[in-house]
């Protein structure tokens, strides 16, 4: 839109993108978008091109995964009862998934447990400890989470449970950690070479090793975690999306077909918006508005008949969720307009009576896409402990941040772009004030506008099919590895454009030796000010317009300049 922002060309490195292209066969604007995205070597290159199972890490990198194997091993001789604790987000669910079919294989039937989101929050909590002691369970297993339950993880051994570890977060504590064993890429001394797996992915090596093979038949359920925990799809995850991608299209699980016809998908080719967009949300759906047990049946059932009617349950939540996230947004909204400085606040934390904590994630992550800036949303409860989300931007590790002011929180974990967190009502004033001060020696006034990042400048009659095809081979597209976004100075409107529906506006651009038809999603109010201006810079992904049998080239618009 025409909002102030910064428009980024990334730095071109034209003697590597001449080796690549003359080496590979590949045009000088693939070569472009590879070197965009950390492509260095011609090595590189065609692995990037060409993800496949070169690109797996033996399991056996992890300092740790023996130690975690002779426990697996131990429980299974001595037939002990073993529990596998998840998250419940899609990350969790699916973790827990592949480890207890992986299991089930090796010849030991675990049970799980899945906190309540609302009732209990994230990670392991005391419950957990009655519970295994109730349960004679000899082994927990935790999946997506545990990193940072220290006490509790040393609750349990003290009470006869060996606790292996399975998780991808950022550890907020130093020196020895109590698990039997620990595994999680980000942690100190793990060993492993790629740090950015998701929770599914750290639980499918378990699963590798434990099994002795590559387990490719579960890769539908591990992309469809990867994918939906937004981790980089670079290196190892990329391989784990693009093969785990194929795999969900062609899936006989009934929970992933059903979930598919249900979004409208089915029969199509799935790629990482499909899974973003349209399944993750509806099997989020139930772990935000109640219990995830419904997400974790429907990934595990066989019968058809049994996944409609979750997957029925899961479009019901869904719904739900959407009207409590509007609500909250509109309630948030009018807290910001009311209690923040933007002058003084880099950080926007607001807190109210009555929100539902499963949605405060999603909610926090519009506020910070709308305001360009990190965004905390907390939930007073009326009970003494207050549970908050946050999202940040590009430049700021907000899980840094809350590691700053961890003195004030009751507990904390997540990421550098996404966090959890529980306070104190009486806390959250200062909260706001020294997370603030700590963002303002980090945050500079060009971090507060956002960037619009371009692959580089395109004149119109470089867009052609054969390039829309070579740009296909990049994907899976997500994060680490963003769709190409291109950018053409200078361009005029031709012939009269049309609003059409959803609020979006479609024109044609010319550059004086070619013209394309351009659409703008949610630009409708553009269309009097684009006519009449002199002329357009336009930021857009080239699209291939399938409409009633016929194939056509379009600009999706992401930017609009006007001149």
């Amino acid at each position: 839109m025409s909002s102030p922002k910064i428009l980024n060309t990334r730095i071109s490195l034209p003697e590597l993108c001449f080796e690549l292209s003359s080496n590979l066969a590949i045009s000088p604007v693939i070569a472009q978008l590879l070197v965009n995205r950390g492509i260095r070597s011609l090595a590189e290159a065609r692995d990037f091109l060409a993800p496949g199972a070169g690109a797996f890490h033996d399991p056996f990198s992890f300092t740790e995964m023996p130690l975690a194997l002779n426990l697996i091993r131990t429980a299974g001789r001595e037939k002990q009862n073993v529990l596998l604790y998840g998250d419940y987000d899609v990350d969790g669910v699916t973790s827990l998934a592949v480890l207890t079919r992986s299991l089930s294989r090796y010849g030991i039937t675990a049970a799980h447990y899945i906190p309540h989101r609302v009732k209990e929050g994230y990670g392991l909590n005391a419950g957990i400890i009655a519970l295994a002691k109730e349960k004679k369970i000899g082994l927990l297993i935790t999946a997506d989470c545990g990193t940072n339950s220290g006490e509790i993880i040393t609750a349990l051994r003290a009470g006869g449970v060996e606790v292996i570890v399975t998780d991808h977060h950022e550890p907020s504590f130093s020196g020895d950690h109590p698990a039997s064993a620990l595994i999680n890429p980000k942690v100190a001394g793990s060993g492993y070479p790629y740090r950015d797996l998701a929770g599914v992915g750290v639980a499918f090596k378990l699963c590798q090793a434990l099994t002795g093979e590559a387990l490719e038949d579960e890769l539908d359920i591990v992309a469809l975690g990867t994918v939906a925990d937004s981790v980089p799809l670079t290196g190892e995850n990329r391989t784990i999306a693009a093969a785990g991608l194929r795999r969900i299209a062609s899936t006989v699980r009934p929970g992933l077909r059903v979930l598919m016809e249900s979004g409208g998908i089915d029969g199509r080719e799935i790629n990482g918006e499909h899974v973003g967009f349209i399944l993750a949300p509806r099997l989020n759906a139930s772990g935000r508005m109640d219990t995830a047990e419904k997400a974790f049946e429907l990934l595990m059932c066989a019968d058809r008949e049994q996944a409609a009617a979750l997957a029925k349950d899961l479009e019901g939540y869904n719904r739900l969720r959407q009207k409590t996230e509007a609500r909250i947004l509109e309630e948030a909204q009018a807290l910001i307009d009311q209690e923040v400085n933007f002058k003084d606040h880099k950080v926007i934390v607001v807190a109210k009576e009555g929100w539902h904590t499963g949605c405060l994630g999603i909610v926090a992550s519009k506020i910070a896409g709308k305001f360009y800036r990190p965004a905390i949303l907390i939930s007073l409860d009326g009970e003494g402990r207050c549970r908050g989300s946050g999202r940040s931007i590009k430049n700021f590790h907000l899980f840094n941040g809350l590691h700053h002011c961890g003195s004030l929180l009751e507990g904390y974990g997540g990421h550098e772009h996404a966090i959890g967190m529980s306070i104190l009502p009486e806390n959250i004033r200062e909260f706001r004030d020294r997370l603030n001060a700590f963002a303002a020696d980090r945050l500079r006034i060009e971090d507060l506008i956002p960037c619009v990042e371009i692959d580089m400048d395109l004149g119109l009659g470089e867009i052609t099919r054969e390039l829309i095809g070579q740009i296909e081979r990049l994907e899976p597209f997500g994060e680490g590895n963003p769709e190409p976004v291109f950018h053409t100075p200078g361009l005029r409107v031709k012939g009269q454009s049309r609003v059409m529906g959803r609020q979006t506006l479609k024109f044609w651009v010319t550059d004086g030796s070619a013209t394309l038809p351009a659409i703008g999603f949610g630009m409708a109010a553009m269309q009097e000010s684009v006519h009449a201006s002199n002329g357009i810079d336009l930021v857009y992904r080239p699209k291939i317009d399938s409409w009633q049998g016929m194939d056509s080239l379009i600009l999706e618009a992401k930017e609009i300049i006007l001149k």
